[in-house]
């Protein structure tokens, strides 16, 4: 009976490595090839690989088309706008490693590259009512940050990781790079951005019992 019990806890315990992302996963081809040529140091610090990541996205890793791609961004601004990929790419762009901390138990440091997300919503005129900013994604995954965090932080929308664009795994066209959030914050594949008054607003993981603060440990 012990040993039957034993073997039955031993499977629950693989399942549930293999639901929550925290097992063993296949690696694409095109993930081996961006890893030959992705940066593996700056600075003096030795970066995560493109490869050191789990696969735990809502719906799996998705493929925009970048030719009909537009970032709307709208809610509580003067001038609601929509954005190419190439007019957002017009903006300063900015790099720095930020540690990235799944709340499975796993991080990575990665060399994002990005645009501030401040430079874009001054493009937009934040009206003085909005206190929070919701990101939403292509596989209609959906987070939210503090106005302030974002502003205070400089925090980046990424489009390319240890110096190469980011792949579809990764969330192109566009990743938050939440900086000292679990990764549940880092939404990917963005699509739309709402400026709110409602500091309360819950995302995907959030409204399912997840911390709205997210505090990464450092």
């Amino acid at each position: 009976m012990k040993i039957k019990i034993l073997f039955v806890s031993i499977l629950s315990i693989l399942l549930l490595f293999t639901l929550t992302g925290c097992g063993r996963q296949e690696v694409s081809e095109n993930l081996k090839e961006l890893a030959k040529v992705e940066v593996k140091e700056y600075e003096g610090k030795d970066l995560s690989s493109i490869v050191d990541f789990r696969e735990n996205s809502i719906a799996g890793p998705q493929n925009v088309d970048i030719s009909k791609y537009k970032l709307k961004i709208d809610g509580l601004v003067e001038n609601p706008s929509d954005f190419t990929y190439d007019e957002i790419l017009t903006n300063t762009k900015y790099t720095k490693v930020v540690r990235l901390d799944c709340v499975e138990g796993w991080s990575v440091d990665i060399l994002w590259e990005g645009v501030l997300v401040k430079d874009l919503l001054d493009k937009v005129q934040v009206k003085s009512s909005a206190n929070t900013v919701i990101f939403y994604a292509y596989d209609g995954y959906s987070t939210s940050l503090p106005l302030s965090t974002i502003l205070d932080k400089d925090m980046i929308m990424a489009f390319k990781m240890n110096g190469v664009v980011l792949p579809p795994e990764r969330g192109y066209p566009f990743q938050l790079v939440a900086e000292d959030k679990l990764g549940y914050k880092w939404a990917k594949w963005i699509t739309h951005i709402e400026l709110s008054s409602d500091e309360n607003y819950k995302g995907y993981w959030e409204s399912r019992g997840y911390s709205n603060e997210a505090n990464a440990e450092n």
